[in-house]
């Protein structure tokens, strides 16, 4: 205990947790302050991404430049489309990327430094309007932009005030702040949201559907007058570890192997036996075009491994709970 002490004073307070709680704090209280700063002048530069025919061409230098490719990676995944330029290289040539109907939205903590004087005025002298994202609102880029996104903080989180952290986490916010605010105006849906995100268990959560998950031989079925030993071979036949039972088109029951299992422990004789002797009624079922999420989570809900997949109550398939795990959807 006595060591312990030594490294964290006699009070027993943790310097290295101190100054995290105090980071946090401090960039936290700054991102708060911005919601001062969803102005008019917030809702015209948005009004104006809105019109634009073409990119948001996204840049700065140096942090903020880093802060630009997330906000681009945000925008483009929420329907925006979007571009990053760093502020340096635009002034040696990437400047051609910017296209003729393209916004700009420059982003620096003090809109003073060499580049941002220097880029400014030849985005300017091509015609393109311009979005300033600024901490310093008395700066060169806060008064030479059409429009003022106002990243004000008080202080740095770090203890020299020198490093960029609240200011960075700031712009970080209203970045993403401007992105939802043009997701929701452009009714951007789950469904468009798969479009642009079709690989990994996001993707998939948001675009493989049931129909999707039904296996050729899952699409195995029996009569209820099928006799009970037919049955047993059917659900080895579909390899769902069940089988639907159908009158037509339409399921009326459903025998798993559980089923097929407490059939054989409970009856010594299973001459005669039919499949509707054994079959559940009422079975749980879900339509093809339901997400497979939808689908492991009525699995879930009713502790069951397979589910009977439909089409206007006909019978389509048998998806088991190992084809969707399988798919990597969770």
């Amino acid at each position: 205990m006595a060591k312990d002490n030594k490294k964290t004073g006699v009070s027993g307070k943790n310097p290295i947790r101190e100054a995290a709680a105090r980071t946090l704090k401090l960039e936290s209280e700054a991102v708060a302050k911005l919601i001062d700063y969803i102005d008019e002048g917030f809702v015209s530069a948005a009004n104006a991404i809105l019109r634009c025919k073409g990119r948001l061409v996204v840049t700065g230098i140096g942090k903020s430049a880093n802060i630009a490719q997330k906000i681009v990676a945000t925008l483009n995944s929420t329907g925006q489309p979007a571009l990053f330029m760093h502020a340096a290289d635009a002034i040696h040539g990437d400047l051609g990327m910017v296209q003729k109907n393209d916004l700009v939205l420059i982003i620096s903590k003090s809109g003073d430094s060499p580049e941002i004087k220097f880029l400014v005025p030849l985005v300017r002298s091509m015609g393109h309007t311009i979005i300033g994202m600024v901490s310093n609102t008395a700066g060169f880029l806060a008064q030479k932009s059409d429009f003022v996104l106002r990243t004000t903080v008080e202080r740095e989180a770090c203890p020299i005030n020198l490093a960029p952290t609240s200011s960075t986490t700031a712009q970080l916010a209203m970045g993403d702040a401007l992105a939802v605010a043009l997701m929701e105006h452009r009714g951007f849906s789950s469904r468009d949201f798969a479009r642009v995100h079709p690989g990994g268990a996001l993707g998939k959560k948001l675009y493989v559907r049931m129909r999707d998950l039904i296996a050729p031989k899952s699409k195995t079925s029996v009569k209820e007058s099928t006799p009970f030993k037919e049955t047993i071979v059917a659900i080895s036949a579909g390899r769902a570890g069940a089988v639907a039972v159908v009158k037509g088109d339409k399921v009326v029951g459903i025998i798993t192997d559980g089923d097929v299992r407490r059939t054989l422990q409970q009856r010594a004789a299973l001459d005669g036996l039919r499949a509707a002797d054994v079959m559940t009624r009422t079975p749980r079922t879900i339509d093809e075009d339901a997400l497979a999420v939808d689908g492991f989570q009525v699995m879930e809900a009713h502790s069951i491994s397979q589910l009977i997949v439909t089409r206007e109550n006909a019978f389509r398939g048998i998806v088991h709970l190992h084809d969707i795990l399988r798919e990597g959807i969770f």
